[in-house]
């Protein structure tokens, strides 16, 4: 078999990676109010295009403001009511959530997760787009994000 055929097979031929539910490390970006885990990333997996964890939010918890800089995020609700918060038109949009729920997060958007119950937590399935979890925490919502300005002015310029 030549180089160039054994090499390409191979690649074919790599090994899966699990994660157990036990197995999930807190060594990752966090922010005040949530505790998030990884289960799959760059360096635990290899991974190269696509980080995944889950989040808890504690009862009655508020978390920081914060965005995900260049990664979209996708988030599935499995249990509690976590409550999403960002800003629309200079006003602050709360999307109630409930278990089986999907939220997208585009980059960039600063937002926050609140859990109104006082005896329930909140845990989400998030996916990422990057390698790694990226995590920049703000003063508040309408803290200045010049990427996200660069961004909508990118799609406009498409549309």
């Amino acid at each position: 078999m030549s180089g160039n055929h054994q090499a390409g097979n191979e690649a074919w031929h790599r090994q899966l990676h699990h994660t157990g539910h036990d197995e999930l490390s807190e060594d990752t970006a966090q922010t005040p109010g949530m505790r998030r885990f990884e289960a799959i990333s760059g360096k635990r997996n290899g991974s190269r295009k696509i980080w995944m964890g889950k989040a808890i939010v504690a009862p009655g918890m508020v978390s920081g403001d914060h965005h995900h800089g260049e990664a979209e995020t996708g988030i599935y609700v499995v249990s509690g009511h976590p409550v999403f918060v960002f800003l629309e038109d200079d006003a602050e949009r709360r999307v109630q959530t409930g278990p089986g729920d999907y939220i997208y997060v585009p980059p960039y958007v600063p937002h926050r997760e609140e859990n109104p119950s006082p005896d329930e937590e909140t845990v989400v399935v998030l996916a990422r787009s990057t390698q790694e979890g990226i995590v920049v925490n703000l003063p508040s919502l309408r803290a200045e994000v010049p990427e996200l300005d660069e961004l909508i002015a990118q799609l406009v310029a498409e549309e």
